[in-house]
């Protein structure tokens, strides 16, 4: 048996149907970790949210940003933007059962057996691992509930930019979710600024990459992510950045996460979005 982490594939079907052949994926066998954002500006959501869904219990994903934006557009709390591609999920006769199996994801997933962590995009300096999941576990179970609808309509925003245990109702939850979903870069005191986006050595003096951060109670956690294509692969103290920048032209890629010292493997892809890259 194999254990692979992909990174963010984001409706780009042909590429990770290339990938999986270049790792002689089998079903019966191996499994499949993925950093979420499946779905949204590539050419083919559709494809992609049919087949994890179809693996079943080979399969892991956590949710992304982009998976959270579709579940919001589909509740009516949230308009598709300029360069979304979201309507064949939209219109398709199975949408309700795919939105429903996407909307069971967790936030995080952890493996204690293969010692690793597998998150979208982040974990707040303050939290430790047993902090981020109890956290996740709070923001699933709301998303999971009659309650989904309204918390879409409350999610998007910036702030609050930090934790605070004593947050409460939809500030609370927004930290967890941007923090878990869009985060790249903290202050020294932990405080979120999610408006950069560029690669480390671009942002503003005063922060670093959240991984980077002094004191930062998972250092010494295993942590595999995506969301941060300018990052591109990314390596060392024991976390892993997967997200290679696919949907832009660059390439789509996995770790072997089973294996010591892992082993990555990328493949090369077209740029569906490159001409409109900002």
């Amino acid at each position: 048996m194999a254990i692979y982490a992909i990174g963010d594939v984001q409706g780009c079907y042909t590429p990770l149907q290339e990938l999986l052949t270049r790792l002689h994926f089998d079903p019966a066998r191996d499994r499949l970790w993925f950093t979420g954002d499946l779905v949204n500006r590539g050419p083919q959501s559709l494809e992609v949210l049919r087949f994890v869904k179809g693996l079943g219990a080979c399969a892991v994903c956590v949710l992304g940003n982009h998976d959270l934006h579709l579940l919001a557009v589909a509740a009516g709390t949230a308009k598709t933007k300029k360069r979304d591609t979201l309507d064949e999920i939209l219109r398709a006769p199975d949408r309700d059962e795919l939105l429903h199996w996407l909307r069971s994801r967790p936030l995080l997933y952890h493996d204690s057996d293969l010692g690793y962590t597998l998150i979208h995009a982040g974990l707040l300096p303050p939290w430790d691992l047993a902090q981020a999941q109890r956290l996740a576990q709070e923001t699933e179970a709301v998303l999971r509930s009659d309650r989904h609808q309204e918390f879409f309509h409350h999610m998007y925003g910036d702030l609050p930019d930090h934790w605070n245990e004593n947050l409460r109702g939809f500030d609370r939850l927004r930290v967890i979710v941007n923090a878990f979903t869009r985060l790249r870069y903290c202050d020294l005191d932990g405080n979120m600024d999610l408006r950069p986006k560029g690669p480390p050595g671009s942002q503003p003096p005063d922060l670093l990459p959240w991984f980077r951060v002094p004191g930062r109670r998972s250092r010494g956690l295993k942590i595999v992510f995506g969301h941060w294509s300018a990052l591109g692969l990314w390596q060392g103290d024991g976390i892993i950045g997967l997200d290679s920048g696919c949907l832009w032209g660059r390439t789509l890629s996995a770790v072997r996460l089973d294996a010591d010292p892992v082993e990555f493997f990328s493949v090369d892809c077209e740029p569906y979005q490159s001409s409109h890259a900002a």
